[in-house]
């Protein structure tokens, strides 16, 4: 989302925020819980908070400088809201898995609208369960290990068209195109390519408009949005249809979801199939993208580490018969290196940086109040770069993970029922890719200079500008 988006919809859901400002902040605290305090911070200005000091500069510096001022339970008040954040991982297990009954997931009804009102991360109680569980079991250890040789043909073919382009490519735009595709063939199984490309063709213009200012005024990005959200409806309807009519038992995440019966043998609408599918692609696509796309710049930042991981993978690859056999699902399993390598990514680069909840009700935590309706970020990046629990954090240094994290400060998928039921799919990709990329190619980065741009997840500035070159001799 460019400046201009980004602070005319702040503009936007500031005043969409007001009458709720004034209840929140000026009814008496006292009368409800007279023995507890606010947490401490700042609210800043009146109506407007502290955003703009939040948008004027890297919001991690933001979020670090108000845990090392107020430690780590502090107030603020930003997009409209007021909001307490939480920097500890005691605080993120009380609001995400032992107490996550307190607190409700919230989203911009925007934001809502654009996916569909039924999708599953926007729930929560026994419509949140059932539909979890279909992904997960649509998502099984199991289901990956059949969808490792697709997997690896769509990772196969995006490669070989970055090196044969020759230019400059985006890096991040390129990885969401394969992390597409993936969701794709994880949702649907082997589709018809005129759904493919009509899926794809209506769904980038979603993505286009998802972050862009929620006004319906014809000829606006989100209007555009709105449409071909609309037409996706009507193709996940249409695919339906024709899965029905053809008789078919696939085992996909739209088979499932198909076949699903409650208790009463009730089963899913459309409606509520399509919102989840695109729910699903949705969750899929930017962060896995991002997160490969980090991968790639530590590596290329790192040739002594990337020798090594290339060390490893080359040993898999002579094992198939020099690259001519394919990857297999154990294969997959056995690849620490490259492993620990995701894993120091994901927490340095902490994709999600934060999540969003809702008091239901007025909270206690650690002798504080938290108003109902006030909103409540656990601080994911704050936990993932304290040195407490990660020495040196501003270390790129995978064998931090040779020994397991402390319980509760890794949380690169969120915790508690609503951690991403896909976290596995994610990693399957990306050890994958890199296989492929680090045993057939090489790579250069273009012009980065380390800034981070947030799209609205953080990526290298530029998306990492890089040219794609086959063969393996180092050009870094």
């Amino acid at each position: 989302m460019d400046t201009v988006s980004s602070l005319i919809y702040i503009l936007f859901f500031l005043s969409t925020a007001l009458l709720s400002y004034h209840y929140l902040l000026k009814k008496p605290l006292a009368r409800r819980q007279p023995r507890l305090r606010l947490p401490p911070g700042s609210m800043g200005w009146p109506f407007i908070g502290e955003t703009l000091q939040l948008y004027s500069q890297d919001p991690n510096v933001f979020f670090s400088q108000k845990q090392k001022r107020y430690g780590n339970v502090f107030k603020t008040h930003i997009l409209g809201c007021p909001c307490v954040m939480l920097a500890s991982p005691e605080a993120s297990r009380f609001v995400l898995v032992t107490h996550a009954h307190l607190f409700k997931p919230t989203y911009p009804k925007s934001k809502e609208i654009m996916i569909g009102p039924s999708a599953l991360f926007f729930h929560e109680g026994e419509y949140h369960t059932r539909l979890r569980k279909i992904v997960q079991s649509s998502l099984s250890l199991e289901a990956l290990r059949k969808l490792v040789p697709d997997i690896e043909t769509i990772a196969n073919s995006c490669l070989k068209s970055w090196a044969n382009n020759g230019l400059v490519l985006n890096t991040f735009r390129e990885m969401k195109k394969f992390s597409f595709e993936v969701g794709i063939l994880a949702i649907f199984g082997h589709l018809d390519s005129k759904f493919k490309n009509a899926l794809k063709e209506n769904y980038s213009i979603v993505d286009s408009g998802y972050n862009s200012f929620p006004t319906n005024l014809p000829g606006t990005a989100y209007h555009k949005a709105l449409k071909a959200r609309k037409r996706l409806g009507e193709l996940i309807r249409e695919i339906i249809r024709e899965r029905r009519e053809k008789k078919l038992l696939d085992k996909d995440l739209l088979g499932h979801l198909l076949n699903f019966r409650d208790e009463r043998g009730q089963t899913l609408s459309e409606d509520e199939i399509a919102d989840n599918i695109i729910g699903v692609l949705f969750a899929a696509q930017d962060t896995t993208a991002s997160a490969l796309t980090w991968i790639l710049k530590y590596l290329h930042d790192d040739q002594k580490l990337l020798e090594a991981v290339k060390a490893e993978q080359k040993a898999i690859q002579a094992s198939n018969d020099g690259g001519k056999q394919p990857l297999t699902w154990s294969q997959t399993r056995n690849m620490p290196l490259t492993y620990k390598v995701i894993l120091e990514s994901l927490r340095m680069a902490s994709i999600i940086s934060f999540t969003f909840r809702e008091a239901v009700v007025d909270v206690e935590y650690d002798g504080f109040l938290i108003p109902k309706g006030w909103k409540v970020m656990p601080l994911f990046r704050n936990i993932h770069h304290n040195p407490e629990y990660f020495v040196e954090p501003k270390n790129f240094d995978p064998s931090r993970f040779e020994v397991a994290p402390k319980p509760n400060t890794f949380l690169p998928f969120g915790s508690g029922a609503h951690a991403c039921p896909g976290n596995e799919l994610a990693k399957l990709e990306m050890l994958i890719v890199i296989h492929h990329l680090v045993t057939k190619y090489r790579w250069e980065v273009v012009g980065s200079k380390g800034q981070v741009e947030y799209s609205p997840f953080p990526v290298p500035q530029g998306g990492l500008p890089a040219k794609f070159h086959e063969g393996t001799a180092s050009s870094q």
